[in-house]
């Protein structure tokens, strides 16, 4: 090649080059000191730490808004504020995308939003999960209509995946408006407890149109989405938490719809028994304990992965598990509430279901419940609205679903945490099983009212009563008697049931007539 090819060829590359670091400089020193002074890490530092050995393909790098109105003709938006970009996580392929918080607040513009839109798609057509790492000051409303319909764009792109790849939102700084609903869509939700804001308005825009005076954190922060709102499945202390949350919530999950989540080796035996489950749980139902101890003693190396801790803690979801193979567990939690079911109870478990059987994660359901919360409060906020989202849930999803009745199962709780003719493939149960239409003391003071009434002992008789009712209703085998429970089971051989029933139902289909989709009590 000749010298003046190669100085031309110089010339090109050194201008390719400058334009390159120009745009990885992102917003410059300043913006970058003050992200860090927030005990942030910039959009492409999260990048770095999230892929492994920092290495991933970007793309729309040299994206540029095309907006002149407000002076932002004159104003550099180095990748629009935008960092998108393909690698491995854990060996396996991920999109992510992350806002630039030093650039123009990382504000949402059209071209912004194109790419988030466009890299949502990119992940499902390709069949990847995709993540998104959030941090921005809202809408570039110097941008007027194209920044509403850029929000359209995206919407659209996320529900259209929804359902066939698996998309995490990570909440690391404001989202606030329109920022705030592309994030709550996806399938699970992490808010790093200092940084992380999430709000359909800020504070100010409340205090003008309400007068309400409240504080960021109080509004929209991580206490109240994660305890109140239930909106936040995991709160994370700082950004590379987060990060390492989302690390290990991929590696339960597949990549995409068509496949399994992957399985991996273990060295915790199947068949393993745990004789202390035998008089873990208390034989009077009133007495409480924390079913996290019957979890941790049936799942692989006592592993259990929750989400949603904080809210609705009557019932516990999340993932383990079970000879090496990945699995959602939905248990009562008796040590709150006495394991009731209430509305958001109801919520929290529906939805996690359908995650489960969009993903294709076994189900594995542990009992004991005495029914749904009664009363004005439940029933005004619509408890059998909520509660009818549980069965539709159970009942329509083709994965594997287990179940074990530990100890109460009354009522409608008792069909909507998965018997057998609500989507339970196999249902075991324990000895101490309580399992009824209702409970004896319920049942006996209905049933026996005017003879208790009418004697000349009435606390006498009414305890007799209930005791009878006790020993002929209240007990497991009444049900397995008409094949209702498949078998009572020592409480020692639970792990041992459970992966027995999942290399069975390892191959289960299931055929169902055509319609659109269910009409759920949404």
């Amino acid at each position: 090649m000749s010298s003046e090819k190669i100085r031309g060829y110089e010339a090109i590359y050194k201008e390719y080059r400058e334009k390159r670091e120009k745009v990885l400089q992102m917003g410059g020193e300043k913006t970058i000191k003050k992200q860090h002074d927030a005990s942030k890490l910039t959009a492409r530092e999260r990048l770095d730490y999230f892929f492994d050995n920092g290495e991933f393909t970007e793309l729309g790098l040299f994206i540029k808004h095309r907006t002149t109105a407000f002076g932002l003709d004159k104003k550099e938006i180095p990748a629009d504020a935008v960092v998108v970009g393909f690698g491995k996580v854990g060996g396996r392929q991920v999109v992510a995308v992350a806002e630039d918080f030093t650039t123009l607040a990382g504000t949402f513009g059209e071209l912004h939003g194109r790419k988030f839109s466009d890299a949502i798609k990119f992940a499902k057509e390709k069949g990847v999960p995709f993540v998104g790492l959030n941090d921005s000051g809202g809408a570039r409303l110097q941008e007027g209509m194209d920044t509403l319909q850029a929000y359209a764009w995206l919407f659209n792109e996320q529900i259209l995946a929804s359902g066939i790849i698996p998309q995490i939102a990570i909440i690391m700084g404001p989202c606030l408006g329109g920022q705030a609903y592309h994030p709550i869509m996806q399938d699970i939700l992490i808010q790093c407890k200092k940084t992380g804001f999430m709000g359909i308005a800020g504070p100010a825009f409340v205090k003008t149109q309400l007068g309400e005076d409240i504080s960021i954190e109080k509004l929209c922060g991580a206490r109240a989405h994660s305890v109140i709102s239930g909106e936040t499945h995991l709160v994370a202390e700082d950004d590379k938490d987060a990060l390492d949350i989302t690390k290990n919530i991929l590696s339960f999950m597949p990549s995409n719809n068509k496949e399994k989540p992957p399985r991996i080796e273990t060295d915790d035996d199947p068949d393993r028994t745990d004789p202390e489950l035998d008089d873990l749980v208390p034989e009077d139902p009133s007495v409480p304990f924390d079913m996290h101890e019957v979890i941790n003693r049936i799942v692989d190396n006592g592993y259990f992965f929750e989400i949603f801790k904080d809210f609705a803690r009557n019932v516990l979801i999340g993932f383990a598990r079970f000879n090496g193979r990945p699995a959602g567990i939905v248990a009562s939690q008796p040590n709150w509430m006495g394991g009731v079911l209430d509305c958001n109870a109801a919520d929290k478990v529906a939805r996690f279901i359908r995650f489960c059987d969009l993903f294709n994660f076994p189900l594995i359901n542990l009992h004991d419940t005495p029914g749904f919360l009664i009363g004005s409060r439940e029933e005004h906020k619509g408890i059998l609205r909520h509660g009818a989202k549980m069965l539709y849930s159970y009942v329509e999803s083709t994965v594997p679903k287990v179940t074990f009745i530990l100890r109460k199962s009354f009522a409608g709780a008792y069909t909507a945490m998965c018997c057998k003719d609500t989507g339970s493939d196999l249902l075991w149960a324990w000895p101490n099983a309580r399992v009824s239409i209702v409970g004896a003391d319920t049942a006996s003071s209905i049933i026996f009212a005017k003879e208790i009434r009418n004697s000349d002992d009435p606390a006498k008789v009414a305890a007799e009563r209930k005791e009878a009712y006790q020993k002929e209703f209240e007990n497991p085998y009444e049900a397995a008697n008409r094949g209702y429970i498949d078998d009572v089971i020592m409480p020692r051989d639970t792990r041992k049931y459970i992966n027995r029933s999942l290399d069975i139902l390892e191959n289960k289909e299931v055929v169902r007539p055509y319609r659109k989709y269910s009409n759920i009590n949404l």
